[in-house]
């Protein structure tokens, strides 16, 4: 059973790699060893016949016990972390969809998207993460669900109740213009943590006290017989190069404009992106064909199989992420550029690097226990120099239409999408710019 958990753990890691040479790496030196009877790589369908034996409790149990683990490790204060006034660290929530092969089996219990039953079966999951460090601190998955907006909603009506230790009074949670609804918000402050949403433009918000002298105001957000007083902050993103700006209105708890000025958390509204959208599409980098209009990125044809990879898939990238943030913690600081003298941070090393060094360290069999102490921890911090190593370039100001999330660098990639490159100005309503 150990051996096959690592397989599946590995299989999400090499989206390239068929199942021979999963095991391949897995098992590295062992299969020179010349052993009394002749070895083989186990074929691919041993490998599903063993997928198929432990079925996905192990790996789902892994993905339970993995956000504690990773939340426990956020709650030390020496972490690097992007807080707003009060000590609030920022958390990011949205929802992601990845699709399968094609089979009734699939399709029976997962549906599709949209509207239409048409695409790819689908397995929908909404990810909770530190906009910082983009860890994962909570997931909860379910079907494909068909709309959008209604299928994330349900997921999150459901975290607060199955992921608890997600929600805290130290966390404020940034989310998109899918996830309000009073009863919903409601849920969430009832545990003590707060919110920091973007509202559509056809949700009213009467307006029950004067404004404050950052612009914002207080406002009663209504619904499902459930009234809350929030606070309204109102602003425009003017992009050099753009026609006109684009209008922002984003509701929050945070009623005190002292502790918690418009501009600061209009700032701070703009790590949804780092710490969701970007964190995503980190992990979907690890999975075959994970671009738009493409085929099947998980490989399994059965859905307890796709179960037991998807869950994989979310632990094996957490490591990975995992693996950033200790190379991070060694990493000497920035020698040259605008960050000279500065710390790194996890955010700003290469997951690409880490996923392929700790392949590399399983292939050679230093991530075994059956190495000698010292010559593990050896090979340990080596991994973690090599990781430390891989810079990347962060808050490049880089915007594009909001309807494209992936990379578009390719020959085939529809005319009419651009890339402006230049900072942000935010203007808040109601003040002074």
């Amino acid at each position: 059973m150990a051996c096959t958990i690592r397989a599946v753990l590995l299989m999400t890691l090499m989206p390239d790699a068929d199942h021979r040479e999963v095991l391949t790496t897995l098992l590295g030196d062992l299969v020179e060893v010349p052993w009394q009877r002749a070895h083989t790589v186990p074929s691919g369908t041993v490998l599903s016949t063993w997928r198929t034996a432990i079925g996905p409790a192990p790996l789902q149990q892994l993905q339970r016990e993995l956000p504690a683990a990773v939340g426990a490790e956020h709650r030390d204060q020496a972490l690097p972390r992007v807080e707003v006034g009060g000590g609030l660290r920022l958390g990011a929530i949205d929802g992601t969809v990845t699709r399968m092969p094609d089979t009734a089996a699939n399709r029976a219990a997962f549906g599709t998207a949209g509207a239409a039953e048409t695409g790819y079966p689908q397995i929908r999951h909404l990810h909770a993460s530190d906009a910082f460090t983009r860890a994962t601190l909570g997931v909860v998955c379910g079907p494909a669900g068909g709309d959008k907006a209604e299928a994330e909603q349900a997921l999150l009506d459901r975290m607060p109740a199955e992921q608890p230790q997600v929600f805290g009074p130290d966390r404020l949670w940034i989310m998109d213009r899918n996830f309000p609804g009073v009863a919903r918000i409601a849920a969430m402050l009832a545990t003590g943590t707060h919110v920091l949403i973007r509202v559509k433009s056809d949700i009213r918000l009467p307006r029950i006290g004067a404004f404050a002298e950052d612009g914002s105001y207080p406002a009663r957000l209504s619904g499902g017989g459930i009234t809350l007083t929030m606070r309204v902050i109102e602003y425009h993103i003017d992009i050099d190069g753009a026609t006109t700006p684009e209008l922002f209105c984003l509701v929050t708890d945070l009623l005190d404009h002292h502790t918690h000025p418009a501009h600061q958390l209009a700032q701070a509204y703009r790590w949804r992106w780092d710490g969701s959208e970007t964190a995503l599409r980190e992990a979907k980098s690890t999975i075959h064909d994970a671009g738009p209009g493409t085929g099947a990125i998980l490989r399994s044809h059965s859905p307890d199989l796709i179960r037991q990879e998807h869950a994989a898939w979310i632990v094996a990238t957490e490591l990975v992420h995992a693996a950033t943030r200790s190379a991070a913690a060694i990493a000497t600081p920035f020698r040259k550029g605008p960050r000279t003298g500065q710390d790194v941070a996890a955010r700003q090393l290469s997951f690409t690097t880490a996923r392929r060094t700790l392949i590399s360290t399983v292939r050679a069999g230093t991530a075994t226990a059956s190495l000698p102490a010292p010559t593990r921890a050896a090979a340990h911090h080596h991994a973690l120099a090599v990781i430390a190593t891989a810079r990347v370039t962060t808050d490049r100001h880089r915007h594009r239409h909001r309807k494209t999330k992936t990379r578009q660098a390719f020959s085939h990639a529809p005319p009419g999408i651009t890339t402006r490159t230049a900072p942000a100005h935010v203007h808040v309503c109601g003040t002074t710019a």
